[in-house]
């Protein structure tokens, strides 16, 4: 765990700050680092209250999860303008109540950040923050500024200093940028918020596509993934992306902003966070061909945020409470129609082919089968904080999938002259980045601009808890789709396999968990599989192998097996192990492919959705 420094202090004279400001004035230090912390020093605007709360987020746009940011904070004071001390009472993690608050001019604390915590509650590494002193900060601007109660549509000016070479990667436009020190200003508070940033040595590669500047900054602790490589892979889908969008892209600027973890990481997941002109991701530093695709799929989703919710918000987001979170019913279009856009731009781009793109549905079924699919999408988007927080994932499963029937509805009831991608562009400019609609009125309104049937659409499947009529919408274009059914086959014993990298045999990994089969064939953790059922078992032909088993064998055959076994310490032997199939029930794979002879008012309609 790295352990670095603490900030000395910011060199300014109490006399500068007896002229309180109009907007906030933030500084922090990046050289000098104490303890894995930093300090944030923050000049703040006049207050006509006697007391006043500062507060640090709970929760931010796009994780849907309390993280509690002010939890992160600490040895927090405040100052009046002659460098006297202010009482402050502790209300929570997140808030700061400070007295005599007309005298307040200036606050500060110590952050800790996200990454390597002994905390607990893990943040998930998009949304958090990193200090490695001499190396690399990642700074999430919400997990280090905050704001006064009331007080988030005032000015935000933020100066950063940092060690010599460093750069900073960030949407935002540095308003100054001398002696190792950036300035930034931010209309608001959320607009701060909004703006992720990482320091440190650059790779960096900038483009323009579609008139806008598009940045690349990766860090990549052995060098093993290069902003240039993500550059040639990204820019294929954005041309796509640009092209889907009707040939312009509808910002002036946007950063991919890219940590490369040496190791696993905290949360041990990977992804990134989307923002307003950027998108912050946490990723394993491996050999870039293994991230080829993944860097793909997660930069088109995220990229095409700047359609939602960044043009297309409800008054939630619009306004958001980053202390008393009230939640959108409408995650099927800011996630998964979202979602859906990433994969069809590279079908209507002629990145996917046909049969790629329907086998990616295919993921997304059975996915999203891992669901509670009778809780209405509405319902588990407003409850996604606490009641079905375990069912959010879904949001990028059938979410996707509420996008893909929605489009060939329109389709169809249009004659194939509208889309989800049209009817997106419409909602954009009759809201736009700065107008929130009503949540309770986005259905009506997009009725309206549509078709009559599409209300009952959404009621039915969206708003409503019936299954999504995927069978007999992508008969529509021509694709048959068989559901998952539930079948008898042999059972392998309910063993899990892992590989032995020396052998190259194949291992019985865990055994804890046997059924019946398992328990009467004798399996034990560790054993090399040899043979099973008379076949000597590789890698390459472990699952041809295992499906000529489960589809020749039946009730009560005779099934044989050979494993290695160390039956004491230095000391393996073959064992034959032996026992009576056993049948049990499991679930077949959904199947989705084109029909083999479509009408053609289905080929006209599939045509019409695989375009743009």
């Amino acid at each position: 765990m790295k352990k670095l420094t603490l900030f000395l202090g910011v060199l300014l004279t109490w006399s500068s700050l007896s002229a309180q400001t109009t907007g906030y004035k933030a500084f922090l230090d990046l050289n000098v680092v104490k303890d894995d912390k930093v300090k944030v020093s923050i000049e703040l605007p006049a207050v006509s209250a006697s007391e006043i709360e500062y507060q640090m987020p709970k929760i931010v746009p796009g994780t849907y999860s309390i993280y509690d940011f002010g939890r992160f904070l600490s040895d927090f004071k405040a100052f009046d303008a002659n460098g006297n001390e202010l009482s402050v009472d502790s209300l929570d993690q997140n808030r700061w109540l400070i007295k005599n608050a007309t005298s307040l001019a200036k606050v500060e604390y110590w952050v800790e950040d996200s990454y390597d915590t002994e905390q607990g509650n893990t943040v998930f590494e998009p949304a958090g923050t990193n200090i490695e002193e001499g190396k690399n900060f990642v700074i999430n601007t919400f997990g280090f500024f905050g704001y006064l109660k009331g007080m988030k549509e005032v000015k935000y000016e933020v100066n950063i200093s940092y060690p010599e070479g460093f750069y900073g990667a960030t949407s935002l436009q540095a308003a100054r940028s001398e002696n190792n020190t950036d300035t930034y200003i931010a209309d608001n508070y959320f607009s701060l918020a909004d703006a992720p940033m990482m320091y440190s040595v650059p790779d960096t590669v900038t483009i323009n596509v579609g008139g806008a500047e598009i940045l690349f900054s990766v860090y990549s602790p052995n060098g093993l993934l290069t902003a240039e490589f993500v550059k040639d892979n990204v820019n294929q889908i954005l041309e796509a992306q640009k092209n889907y969008l009707g040939g312009t892209l509808p910002i002036k600027k946007y950063a991919y902003i890219i940590y490369l973890f040496a190791g696993p990481s905290q949360s041990g997941a990977l992804g990134a966070l989307e923002h307003s002109y950027s998108s912050m991701y946490s990723l394993p530093e491996v050999n870039p061909k293994y991230l080829t695709q993944l860097i793909k799929d997660v930069s088109a989703h995220e990229f095409f945020h700047i359609i939602t919710p960044l043009s297309i918000h409800s008054e939630e987001i619009g306004n958001f409470n980053f202390i008393d979170p009230k939640m959108s019913k409408h995650l099927w279009m800011y996630e998964g129609v979202t979602e859906y856009f990433a994969g069809h731009v590279q079908l209507a781009e002629g990145l996917y082919g046909i049969d790629e793109y329907l086998s990616k549905i295919e993921e997304k079924v059975v996915n999203a089968a891992g669901y509670n699919d009778t809780v209405p999408f509405t319902v588990m988007s407003k409850l996604c904080l606490d009641q079905y927080k375990d069912q959010y994932g879904n949001v990028y499963e059938k979410g996707a999938l509420i996008g893909l029937c929605l489009d060939i509805r329109l389709r169809e009831l249009s004659g194939g002259k509208y889309s989800v991608n049209r009817l997106l562009k419409e909602l954009s400019n009759e809201y736009g980045e700065d107008k929130s609609f009503k949540d309770d009125e986005l259905f009506d309104k997009i009725t309206e601009l549509t078709y009559p049937e599409i209300r009952e659409f959404f009621s039915t499947y969206v708003e409503g808890n019936k299954p999504l009529p995927l069978k007999e919408y992508l008969a529509k274009i021509g694709v048959s789709f068989t559901p998952s059914q539930a079948k008898m086959e042999p059972s392998m014993g309910n063993i899990s396999f892992g590989l032995d990298q020396e052998s190259g045999h194949l291992v019985v990994a865990k055994a804890d968990n046997l059924n019946a089969f398992g328990i009467d064939m004798g399996y034990k953790e560790g054993d090399h599989l040899l043979e099973f059922d008379g076949i000597a078992l590789t890698v390459q032909n472990f699952q041809e192998a295992v499906m000529a088993y489960k589809e020749s064998r039946k009730e009560g055959d005779k099934i044989t097996a050979l494993v290695q076994r160390e039956v004491k310490p230095g000391k393996v032997k073959n064992v034959k192990l032996k026992a009576k199939a056993v049948m049990v029930k499991t679930q077949s794979p959904p199947s989705i492919e084109m029909m083999e002879n479509p009408t053609q008012q289905q080929l006209d309609l599939l045509y019409s959705w695989m375009s743009k």
